[in-house]
């Protein structure tokens, strides 16, 4: 396993992360367990949640697990949890509030049983709190010894400029991360997001690495998924909705490249877009979300795989994203040339 710094942090984390999003619904205890047991095996150390997930299940199935281990393994471990969404039916039990986020997080430190998690991660913008309280609470939660480090999640790109930029001139705690749905067939953050991260030393957890499963292969033209999948029992779920994906031709472009890289290399369709995400700009971790240990297994075998220069090139120009031709595509290229 290879290990990286959290951003602009010092701490290290492993280049694969476990995500946990599956445990308490499509991965029952003991299963989750398992899998927590073996990505530690393996040399795995970032394992991300959140205070929804699984209806805060997942929470409560990493702190039961972490109960259990030695000291050795929790020293490991590096914890990051996220909060912003609803955790109850009230007004204030969503958002960035202060009085929101200052409880969310020491109901998340209860159900994780830990006084101090690695890293929180604010789930997604808030347009309705003012950013400088956002940021002031998360700041009051690192000095109080209850957060490590700060992260953001799903933010664009000007929302991470903003931010980044208002902690620095208020002297506040910095984001260090950013975690945003990224992949093969979801690189549109490439135009803003990355850039931003990269000029500001925020380090990248990709989730979603393979498109909620398209990028293992799994999924045929003109046949609707079907079985225990996350497509299988909802097609239309979600951005990775079969009928979403399926008519879009550059969905199977995508998948024919990867397919093609993965027979030359006697490889897995999963582990070849894996290898190739770990290795994209800013990325730290790359969050693997599964639903057995046998998936995890397979997956993790991504981190012994590294793709040659022209293997990375193939699967860049079958991925790119469609744009027009401005401001990203050639019209904005010869703008932004001219200026330089």
């Amino acid at each position: 396993m290879q290990y990286r710094s959290l951003g602009s942090s010092g701490c290290a984390v492993s280049a694969f992360a476990l995500g946990t999003m599956t445990f308490g619904s499509e991965s029952d205890e003991e299963c989750s367990h398992a899998q927590l047991d073996h990505f530690v095996d393996a040399g795995g150390t970032l394992v991300d949640t959140a205070d929804v997930y699984s209806g805060t299940a997942a929470e409560t199935i990493i702190g039961r697990w972490l109960k259990k281990q030695s000291g050795d393994v929790r020293e490991r471990v590096v914890l990051a949890t996220k909060g912003r969404f609803p955790t109850g039916s009230g007004p204030n039990d969503v958002g960035l509030s202060r009085r929101h986020l200052a409880r969310a997080i020491d109901a998340s430190l209860q159900r994780l049983g830990t006084e101090q998690v690695d890293l929180y991660q604010v789930h997604a913008w808030d347009p309705l709190t003012p950013v400088e309280e956002t940021l002031r609470a998360l700041d009051d939660a690192v000095h109080a010894g209850k957060v490590a480090y700060v992260g953001l999640s799903n933010f664009t790109g000007w929302q991470v400029e903003k931010t980044v930029c208002l902690a620095e001139a208020r002297g506040l705690s910095r984001p260090v991360t950013l975690q945003p749905q990224y992949s093969l067939l979801a690189r549109e953050v490439e135009w803003e997001v990355v850039p931003a991260c990269l000029e500001e030393g925020l380090g990248l957890l990709p989730w979603s690495p393979l498109a909620g499963g398209w990028l293992t292969g799994k999924y045929r033209r003109d046949e609707a998924p079907t079985g225990p999948t996350r497509l299988g029992e909802d097609p239309g779920r979600g951005m990775e909705s079969y009928y979403r994906r399926s008519p879009q031709e550059r969905t199977w472009e995508v998948l024919a490249a990867v397919e093609a890289v993965a027979k030359d290399r006697g490889l897995t369709m999963a582990q070849v877009a894996l290898a190739w995400l770990r290795d994209r700009p800013a990325v730290c971790s790359v969050i693997l979300g599964c639903r057995s240990t046998e998936q995890l297994e397979a997956n993790l075998a991504a981190a012994e795989v590294v793709l040659s220069d022209e293997e990375v090139a193939k699967l860049d120009a079958a991925s790119v994203p469609v744009v027009g031709d401005y401001p990203y595509g050639e019209l904005g290229r010869e703008q932004r040339s001219r200026s330089v």
